[in-house]
């Protein structure tokens, strides 16, 4: 008997017992689809947060000013003496490894292009934002020194800025304007995408630090050369936690705080926190998991009872079969089959609602969804193991009976 009689005899038994086999395989439905939620979401999950560590820029650290804490956690960013030029000299000249460094003085207000405008977010920055954030000027030109030295009115604009001042038109080159004083855009920033806490890193335009810190947004009264948090960007295979380790002795002896005070700034590896994130992710993964293995091992228990149940049921066809020639093997083989195919049937269902289900998790959770084919392979391989492992038993059982005893069952 070739593997087609097989599977043509499996699916006419599975077919004279409708409902029975529908209800056998919902746990395989369950199971399978609870892979594919674990595997789409997270594969999906992780590539959103690599996104995000990719978009903060790579070997940075960030430092912040003012630091309490609350329950254990650092908090009061910017609470206390605001960062300056001179904090950022002394690290870029004191501190080895650091490639570039750059202030981001951040503040918000209207921005005004002919008939459009919009209220975003407005940042002085350094000349060396750009490389230490990792983030490309896709159209026109960085800052220059000179613009930093001679607070020049120039100004680079995120995409979003792009879209809602320049719809169908080129920005490069044009005046807009800045809390009312006029500014020409010599660039246009790459997409960054959201961030970690879902802001839109390309609803923002960037101004010279002088330019912001003077006519903008203000200079603090305690700070007159404020530079709000300071970014740094490291040479490859520096050790970040030695180099924040740098920072903070150089600040605290800056700032004069005594051994055993709290510091009045807070250096922080972004990337770092991100991978916290993951591990988190990886946690609900293996909680996922052991969901799937659960519910495919439940499934599987169903399958051998209902199996076990169609052995009985069938005691005589067996014997038939065995009468007219059929070998052990043929009637192994033949059980392992229905079990195989009624395991696959589920799998298929299940993949298909695993499917719809991790799309609306990753709507929800706004991460992408990825289920490539070995993913689909995985939770239908998934299936037919389930179906060989659990339905070998009963196939083993009818393969084993006597042919006699078996016609003369009723």
């Amino acid at each position: 008997m070739t593997l087609l009689d097989s599977l043509a005899i499996a699916w006419t038994a599975l077919r004279s017992n409708l409902l029975r086999s529908i209800l056998t395989t919902l746990g395989i439905v369950i199971g399978v689809a609870s892979v594919i939620v674990l595997v789409a979401v997270g594969s999906g999950a992780r590539s959103e947060v690599e996104r995000q560590i990719a978009a903060l820029g790579s070997n940075m650290l960030v430092v912040f000013s003012g630091s309490s804490r609350v329950m254990g956690r650092a908090a009061g960013a910017g609470t206390d003496l605001p960062l300056a030029e001179s904090d950022m000299a002394a690290i870029r000249d004191k501190v080895p490894g650091v490639v570039a460094i750059s202030g981001q003085l951040n503040g918000s207000g209207p921005v005004v292009f002919g008939n459009n405008n919009w209220t975003t977010t407005i940042s002085g920055i350094h000349a060396d934002f750009a490389t230490v954030r990792d983030w490309p000027i896709v159209s026109g030109r960085d800052f220059t020194p000179q613009d930093i030295r001679g607070t020049a009115k120039v100004a680079l604009i995120g995409e979003t800025v792009v879209k809602q001042l320049f719809p169908g038109e080129e920005p490069v080159g044009a005046t807009i304007r800045v809390k009312n004083a006029p500014f020409q855009v010599v660039g246009v920033l790459g997409t960054k995408g959201p961030s970690s806490f879902g802001r839109d890193q390309d609803d923002l335009i960037l101004l010279p630090m002088t330019t912001a810190r003077g006519q903008i947004i203000g200079k603090s009264q305690v700070q007159t050369d404020q530079v709000g948090q300071i970014y740094i960007k490291f040479s490859d295979g520096t050790d970040l936690k030695e180099a924040g380790e740098d920072i903070e002795t150089l600040l605290r002896q800056r700032r004069r705080i005594q051994p055993g005070a709290e510091d009045s700034f807070s250096v922080r590896n972004l990337a770092e926190f991100m991978k916290a994130r993951t591990e988190v992710l990886s946690t609900m993964t293996y909680l996922l998991a052991a969901t799937s293995i659960i519910s495919l091992i439940v499934g599987g228990i169903g399958i051998m009872n209902i199996m076990l149940v169609s052995v009985t049921e069938r005691t005589r066809e067996i014997g038939l079969r065995m009468a007219v020639g059929g070998r052990s093997g043929d009637i192994m083989r033949q059980f392992l089959v229905e079990a195989v195919t009624l395991c696959l049937i589920g799998g298929i269902f299940g993949t298909v609602l695993g499917a719809a289900a991790a799309a609306i998790v990753a709507n929800a959770a706004q991460w992408p969804v990825l289920i490539s084919p070995s993913v689909i392979g995985l939770a239908l391989g998934s299936a037919a193991i389930t179906g060989i492992v659990f339905g070998y038993f009963p196939a083993r059982r009818a393969a084993s009976l006597n042919p006699i005893d078996a016609l003369r069952s009723e």
